[in-house]
């Protein structure tokens, strides 16, 4: 989870992380929320969308972000109009990892007792599809965030890393799990044995990513693929959704059973709505 900032390491973006850069607590911002921006987009105003707002700290994941992001989902995921989220951060870093000046004070103790990064996980109770919308660079904890998200649209200029090796420690915000279930052991294993960054088109090809589009496309092409998502009917979408994540987890006769009973659900559903019968 950890990102790029950290004296004595060498990484390519050493040069941005100078200073303050990667190192500044979270601080800063407008309005009710101060590390993240959100409001409603597209034609119907059914796209959430969230964008990463500490530019100076390259978007460096630290707990009153986190705090935030997890309050704007919960309230988009409550809201009856929103039917898709978009999550993204600036052309130069979606994510450059976890802010490494809030952590490096914890001990052992500190973050065991406290079950450190356990909030991360909130999102994954969101029932809407979040789509991230990755520009620059998505390292450490920013890589792990977007693979949190149910799908992920890439700029062309796209760099993803899991660097955390390169610090003595490993990825603690799903790195070592999700990463395989996306590009397979081997990739995995080099991925996060060296801490080398993967391109865009790498990160396609080896599934990771979804779509790669020129970077500044990306932004739009994420909010039409949210829009043709908010489409569709808002119960199918959450089935949808349920079923795919649930492939991850339980054994294929179980996900199968699963699928099924939400289609029996979700067919009966539209089969009575086109022939206009009160479902209550």
């Amino acid at each position: 989870m950890l990102g790029i900032a950290r004296t004595g390491i060498r990484f390519t973006l050493a040069s941005v992380a100078r200073g303050n850069g990667l190192r500044q607590l979270c601080s800063g911002g407008s309005g009710s929320y101060k590390n993240i921006l959100v409001e409603k987009k597209g034609d119907k105003s059914q796209v959430g969308f969230v964008r990463l707002n500490r530019p100076k700290a390259l978007n460096s994941l630290c707990d009153d972000l986190l705090r935030e992001l997890n309050v704007a989902f919960r309230e988009f995921d409550a809201d009856p109009s929103v039917k898709a989220i978009v999550l993204t951060g600036s052309s130069k870093a979606f994510a450059a990892g976890a802010d490494i000046k809030e952590m490096q004070p914890k001990t052992y103790s500190t973050v065991f007792g406290t079950n450190f990064i356990n909030d991360w996980t909130e999102m994954l109770r969101i029932r809407k599809p979040i789509i991230a919308a990755v520009n620059g660079y998505a390292l450490g904890g920013g890589c792990e965030l977007a693979m949190m998200c149910d799908i992920i649209y890439a700029g062309d200029s796209a760099k993803f890393a899991q660097p955390e090796i390169r610090l003595g420690t490993i990825p603690g915000a799903g790195g070592t799990q999700r990463l395989p279930r996306a590009v397979g052991k081997s990739k995995a294993m080099e991925m996060c044995l060296t801490g080398d960054m993967i391109t865009a088109k790498e990160a396609e090809s080896a599934g990771l990513v979804s779509k790669v589009v020129p970077a500044d496309k990306l932004e739009a092409a994420a909010l039409d693929l949210a829009e043709r998502i908010s489409r569709m009917s808002l119960m199918a979408i959450y089935a949808a959704k349920e079923s795919i994540n649930a492939a991850y987890e339980a054994p294929l006769s179980q996900g199968l059973l699963l699928e099924r009973r939400l289609f029996h659900a979700s067919f009966g559903r539209a089969t009575a709505l086109r022939r206009n019968v009160s479902l209550h």
